[in-house]
């Protein structure tokens, strides 16, 4: 069984939350794998519905008024009879039923069960719906499995991960024996990815070609998704944009240029059929940001953006088998910079990072910017010798203006810090998270003798 960082928050949520959970993300990224594990862990009583497979049900579920219309509708397409207090009632796929998020708050309200829904295009199919369920709908989304996640099929041991951490935050080197050991299997997540099905299939084969076929199988899937739920000539765009993906990040900037998709082109006339596979989860936006100065969301020019792919596996396999050859070699013949850029957006968006870039003809550009413990954070991404030669990250970080502490490059080489840069290996970006700033507890003042 492989086990996600997200089962803690649905325990959390069964223990702790009365309001119904949602969990979404991109198709195949382990959403209901998960959700059943985790119930049954648990040991909760529940019933689970697939509103894809069962679309009749749909149909009932649109037109019950009450929790006691749900109840019988629902009563049809269950192996067993539910218990008030007790059954969790566990809904898949649930973009087949955009009404679902009105009859939520009621649902809630009625308190007999528990809600857990889960689907696949939520950013994109439940876009429409007329009355949000404020207050009553706790959301969690899912991503590809992170780098520590996957080193769980190498039983990454606490002890190791502590020590590892521990070279983290004191800035010290690893050992070189396992600084070299981490390295090897970084690459091979390069090669397998996140994609749960492909991280089970190679810990049984220990086979790329059986990864191949999964991450090919994955993204026929998307596709027919692209012709499942949008019209003829917008799936057309979209698949042209996703298939264009790999190449646009193999240009020197990687900015992605609209007009290779047809001449003359410009954002505002595809900026529905992007913002259909950022919402969608199957590829990921870097924006460019006007300034890296806090906060960067009000510097953002939503224009100018970098896409990846969700899942750094799929786009080496896209890359196709003398590329992957050529990382598992580790000859470092091949500027891998398209890749590492992907893994780090990838792993910063699972950790709850908003995703940025700069770039100025003043300064150069800046991989990513982020908000790291308050402050704003540049990180370079080196995947080559030269991992020290970075001439716009230290004309930003001495321009006074910005007034930026600190600068992380990520590259094969272990850690090391020569004044305000710091240099991380790759594989440290399991360590840096978006959960370090915390508000103070408040003290809340009493007005009753004024």
């Amino acid at each position: 069984m492989l086990h996600r960082k997200i089962e803690c928050e649905i325990v959390d949520w069964l223990n702790k939350d009365s309001k119904a959970l949602l969990i979404d993300g991109a198709r195949q990224v382990g959403k209901t794998y998960i959700i059943r594990s985790t119930l049954a862990q648990q040991g909760c009583d529940y019933a689970e519905f697939n509103l894809l497979r069962t679309p009749e049900l749909v149909t009932l579920l649109e037109k019950c008024s009450s929790v006691e219309d749900m109840i019988t509708s629902l009563s049809l397409f269950a192996d067993k009879p539910f218990v008030r207090g007790r059954t969790v009632l566990f809904f898949d796929e649930i973009q087949e039923f955009k009404e679902l998020a009105t009859k939520i708050k009621f649902w809630v309200d009625e308190g007999s069960f528990r809600y857990v829904f889960s689907g696949s295009l939520l950013g994109v199919e439940l876009r429409s719906i007329k009355s949000a369920p404020v207050g009553y709908l706790k959301t969690l989304t899912m991503y590809p499995m992170d780098f520590e996640e996957f080193l769980q099929i190498y039983n990454f041991t606490d002890k190791l991960r502590e020590s590892l951490y521990n070279s983290f935050v004191d800035r010290t080197p690893v050992n070189e024996a396992v600084h070299e050991r981490m390295m090897r299997i970084f690459n091979m997540y390069l090669l397998v990815g996140g994609m749960p099905a492909a991280v089970e299939r190679f810990r049984e084969t220990h086979n790329l070609e059986d990864v191949l076929s999964e991450h090919n199988d994955i993204v026929t899937q998307y596709k027919r998704d692209f012709t499942h739920y949008e019209q003829d000539a917008k799936k057309i765009y979209l698949t042209q944009i996703y298939d264009l993906i790999p190449a646009e990040l193999n240009k020197p900037n990687k900015r992605f240029n609209f007009s290779d998709l047809k001449q003359g082109m410009r954002y505002e006339r595809g900026e529905d059929n992007f913002l259909w596979l950022a919402q969608a989860g199957v590829a990921l936006p870097v924006y460019n940001v006007s300034a890296p100065e806090i906060p960067l969301m009000l510097n953002e020019k939503s224009s100018l953006f970098k896409l990846f792919m969700s899942d750094v596996g799929m786009l080496t396999s896209v890359y196709g088998r003398a590329a992957k050859m050529e990382i598992l070699s580790g000859s470092g013949n091949t500027n891998n910079g398209a890749v590492y850029e992907n893994v780090v957006a990838q792993e910063l968006k699972a950790h709850g990072f908003k995703l940025y870039y700069y770039n100025s003809k003043k300064f150069g550009e800046l991989d990513f910017v982020v908000e790291y413990n308050g402050k704003v954070l540049p990180i370079e991404v080196k995947s080559g010798k030269d991992y020290r030669r970075h001439s716009a990250l230290i004309n930003v970080m001495y321009e006074s203006d910005y007034r930026i502490d600190e600068a992380f490059v990520l590259s094969d080489y272990n850690v090391d810090v020569q004044g305000k840069l710091v240099y991380y290996p790759v594989y440290m970006l399991m360590f840096i998270n978006n959960d370090g700033l915390r508000f103070p507890q408040i003290e809340i003042d009493d007005l009753s003798d004024i």
